[in-house]
């Protein structure tokens, strides 16, 4: 295995009765690295979450395809979830659940040990600080704390990779920074994290490499210091606009 995560011609199309054939996905190709933070940056409708949706077994691609802890999302789309977090701002929690039920739930569901399973779900509690909170039903939660029991979900099991598809939207600053700081202390436990957003300073901020996807196509991939070299611009915002502009 050569890349946690490895994707080469992927594409998906849709169809639309007013619209016909949608390419929303348009043949793309990338490597991610182990203890990286890769981000997909496009605004919304650029094909970012259908990409991640065919990573996450969710969709399946229509052709070309993509290797996941070299598991084939095809072909072994239980072997491929088994090594992955996904987690979206619409990721659904079970509102009649407590937190630390939800935790225990999708720990066992993912195949955690059963001599495991406390105390992770006890770790984590204590480490996205929701204690407090812990036997409380999930729809008496605020948003905020919702949220990090959805993040706790996603790595209950202990995945080597991780997906978060616009984790920040909905969140207020406090608590989007506190989002920003839990993903950087993933990657630096060496995770792999594929990080999407159209938030431009979330990407400067956390993403180690950038990929600019815009109508379904990548239009440049590299470091944010090898993307201002390449195009003379120093924000992030111009250096978009150069790239689906110029393309």
């Amino acid at each position: 295995m050569d890349h946690p995560v490895s994707v080469h011609g992927l594409t998906k199309l849709f169809y639309d009765e007013s619209r016909g054939e949608l390419r929303a996905v348009d043949g793309i190709d990338f490597d991610c690295q182990p203890g990286e933070i890769f981000g997909l940056l496009g605004a919304n409708g650029a094909g970012k979450t259908t990409t991640l949706r065919m990573l996450a077994t969710i969709l399946k691609p229509t052709s070309g395809g993509a290797t996941l802890m070299g598991h084939d999302v095809v072909a072994e789309p239980e072997a491929v979830r088994s090594n992955l977090g996904f987690s979206s701002s619409t990721t659904a929690l079970y509102p009649r659940l407590t937190a630390r039920e939800t935790l225990d739930f999708f720990a066992r569901i993912n195949g955690l040990p059963d001599a495991r399973v406390h105390d992770r779900v006890e770790g984590l509690i204590q480490r996205f600080g929701i204690a407090d909170y812990a036997d409380v039903r999930v729809d008496k939660l605020s948003q905020g704390m919702k949220q990090k029991v959805s993040i706790a979900r996603t790595v209950v099991h202990d995945p080597p990779v991780l997906i978060f598809d616009e984790p920040t939207v909905g969140l207020d600053v406090l608590n989007a920074i506190e989002m920003q700081k839990v993903i950087a202390e993933f990657r630096a436990e060496g995770k792999t994290i594929l990080f999407s957003t159209h938030i431009m300073s979330e990407a400067e901020k956390l993403c180690d490499r950038i990929a600019i996807i815009h109508q379904g196509r990548i239009h440049a991939c590299d470091t944010l210091a090898n993307l201002r070299t390449a195009t003379g611009q120093r924000y992030l915002e111009d250096i978009f606009v150069h790239f689906v502009q110029t393309r």
